[in-house]
C-alpha cells in the first residue's frame, strides 16, 4: 500500500450524541482505529485524527453533522489527498439496519452531512460508504429518529455490523472502490 488514504466517519461530537444512529460513521472509524491500534488526537483543524501510519488517516470532524464538509475540506487539503482516496462513512436511514452501500460518486441522498461534504469539496466524485440504520420512523420524525439510540435488540447486532463495515473500508483501501462495491453491495 503506497498511497495514503483518508477515511472520514461522519457524526456529531459530544457524549449526548455518542450512541445515536447518526454517529455510526464515528463508530466505524473508531472500530477501524482499534483494529489498526491507532489513537485519536487533535488534528490541524476542527477534527480529530489518528496517530499511527501515514498511509491510513482516520478523521472524525468536530463540527456538527450539517457542517462536516468544512472539516473534511481542511483534512483533505492538509494531507493533500486525492478525492478518489477519500472514503466518507455515514448513516443512511433509507437502508435496513446493517446494510452497506458503497458508491464512487453521487448525490447526498438526502443526508445533510454528505451534502456539506459535497458542497465544501466542490465535487460529488468522492467515494462513500453508507451504513443502514433502518427506516422505522413516521414521516416527519426523521431528525428525532437519527438522533435516537438503537434498541437493545439492534445494539446486539452492532459489533458485527461495525466489523463488516471495517472490512468494507479495508477492501476499499486494498483493492479500490469498484472491487469493494462488487464485494459488499451484493449482500
Amino acid at each position: 500500500m503506497s498511497a495514503k488514504h483518508l477515511i472520514v466517519g461522519l457524526g456529531n461530537p459530544g457524549s449526548r450524541y455518542a450512541n445515536t444512529r447518526h454517529n455510526v460513521g464515528f463508530k466505524v472509524v473508531e472500530r477501524l482505529a482499534e483494529r489498526l491500534n491507532y489513537t485519536f488526537r487533535a488534528g490541524k483543524g476542527d477534527y480529530l485524527m489518528t496517530s499511527g501510519s501515514a498511509d491510513i488517516i482516520l478523521v472524525k470532524p468536530l463540527t456538527f453533522m450539517n457542517n462536516s464538509g468544512a472539516a473534511v475540506r481542511r483534512a483533505v487539503d492538509y494531507f493533500d489527498i486525492e478525492l478518489l482516496r477519500v472514503l466518507i462513512v455515514f448513516d443512511d436511514y433509507q437502508l435496513p439496519l446493517g446494510k452497506l452501500r458503497l458508491r464512487a460518486r453521487g448525490s447526498d441522498g438526502g443526508h445533510n452531512g454528505m451534502a456539506s461534504v459535497i458542497q465544501h469539496l466542490g465535487a460529488d466524485e468522492v467515494p462513500r460508504l453508507r451504513l443502514g440504520i433502518s427506516a422505522e420512523f413516521e414521516k416527519g420524525e426523521m431528525a428525532d429518529y437519527v438522533l435516537s439510540t438503537f434498541s437493545k435488540e439492534e445494539q446486539k447486532r452492532l459489533p458485527e455490523i461495525y466489523d463488516r463495515a471495517v472490512d468494507a473500508v479495508f477492501s476499499f483501501i486494498d483493492a479500490g472502490i469498484q472491487s469493494a462495491m462488487n464485494k459488499f453491495n451484493a449482500s
